[in-house]
């Protein structure tokens, strides 16, 4: 089928819009459109068409770009969890993948046992390009003192220049002691921390691309640990994995262990308290969320999710 679909001009975007019933200032309304573009706008006015594509009646374009405020800064906040944990991963890895097999251990594929060989030469290939395109004081350094020797840097220099998904790849294939004791040192199972690092991964990549996070379904869903081994994801309150609710539960968990002191979580509740009209239920924020043990200890009674 051809698209046949014309280019409008901001102007006519504005139209549009206005013509299915939305409430709005005209020029405010083209000013958005022109800022920020008519197809992300869209997917915060969905939830308000109709099947006839015409606008629930009511609908204000205020609150449509309330909730589009309150994603961008959702998704800083949620970048800057993320961050947090892939740094204390790589450094993780590279400290007990170097004391396992050696500075350079990662260029023997008998050190990345869990990876198969097309995986792991698609892993060395990526670490050459992004060290051969790679700025870095330190790779620079590195190359110009040992490049007659090497071509590649140890480990804790060459985690620095990965991106979550190839610390994942070092993750999957490391041995078996080494997924164990980081999952361990974290209160997780391998198989659990390697879910949360796929979707972690995901979402990451989401708010990269300045992507819609706030009523996402995450397609990678994360594992839960089970009952037996942490109730608190259980018992009073379930904690849906399909949800951005389980993300923000999975990022609180970890930042308690990789960085305890961390001021995150009350700068979440703020962003909730300045944003009460977005709701939070359709992150996941279901009713007697508060109660669930990984979170009541951190609530504000403030606090209107």
């Amino acid at each position: 089928m051809d698209y046949t679909k014309p280019s409008l001009s901001y102007e006519e975007q504005a139209d549009l819009v206005i013509a299915r019933g939305m409430i709005c200032d005209r020029e405010d309304l083209v000013n958005h459109l022109r800022d920020v573009g008519y197809y992300r706008l869209s997917g915060y006015w969905h939830g308000f068409r109709r099947e006839d594509d015409m606008f629930v009646e009511g609908t204000c374009f205020s609150t449509v770009w309330e909730r589009y405020a309150f994603d961008r800064q959702f998704r800083l906040l949620v970048f800057d969890a993320i961050e947090r944990v892939e740094v204390s991963l790589r450094t993780k890895l590279a400290y007990e993948l170097s004391r396992e097999g050696g500075p350079f251990g990662y260029l023997s594929p008998d050190n990345l046992p869990r990876l198969k060989p097309v995986q792991y030469d698609r892993f060395i290939h990526t670490c050459r390009d992004k060290i051969e395109r790679s700025r870095e004081p330190f790779v620079e350094h590195f190359l110009n003192q040992y490049g007659d020797c090497h071509d590649l840097p140890p480990y804790w220099m060459i985690v620095n220049t990965m991106d979550f998904g190839q610390v994942l790849t070092l993750y999957r294939g490391a041995p078996a002691e080494v997924r164990g004791g980081i999952a361990d040192e974290l209160g997780l199972s391998a198989r659990v921390l390697e879910s949360w690092l796929v979707s972690l991964n995901t979402v990451r990549n989401i708010c990269a691309h300045h992507g819609r996070l706030w009523n996402r379904v995450i397609g990678t869903k994360p594992a839960i640990p089970n009952a037996k081994r942490d109730g608190r994801w259980h018992e009073p309150y379930t904690v849906d994995p399909n949800r951005v609710f389980c993300i923000v539960t999975i990022l609180s968990f970890l930042l308690e262990k990789v960085a305890p002191q961390t001021k995150w979580r009350d700068r979440m509740f703020d962003l909730f308290n300045r944003y009460p009209a977005v709701p939070k239920e359709d992150m996941g924020f279901t009713s007697g969320w508060q109660r669930c043990p990984l979170w009541s200890a951190w609530v504000k009674p403030a606090t209107d999710a």
